[in-house]
């Protein structure tokens, strides 16, 4: 059973790491943030990405702020579950 709950979290973790790269993607398309899907998308993945946002993330006209969102939240994957793992050899 926790094995299941555990898989689930990192299931999520990967999904909005997809969802991350798939928004990033849809900058090189014109128009696209402005469709139903990536309204969505937008509503999502933003609120997250105003965290780095305030960081100079911008070099010569590239912007790795969804990059380092992405590094972030697989850092924050690991730690999630090293911290599972302690309290499991706690229990």
């Amino acid at each position: 059973m926790l094995y299941f709950v555990i898989r689930a979290i990192s299931n999520l973790f990967d999904l909005y790491s997809i969802a991350l790269i798939v928004y990033a993607l849809l900058s090189w398309f014109p128009g696209a943030y402005q469709t139903k899907f990536g309204e969505f998308l937008t509503r999502i993945v933003e609120p997250y990405l105003k965290l780095f946002r305030r960081l100079p993330l911008q070099f010569a006209g590239l912007d790795f702020t969804v990059w380092v969102a992405i590094l972030a939240l697989n850092l924050l994957n690991r730690v999630v579950f090293y911290l599972i793992s302690v309290l499991l050899m706690l229990l």
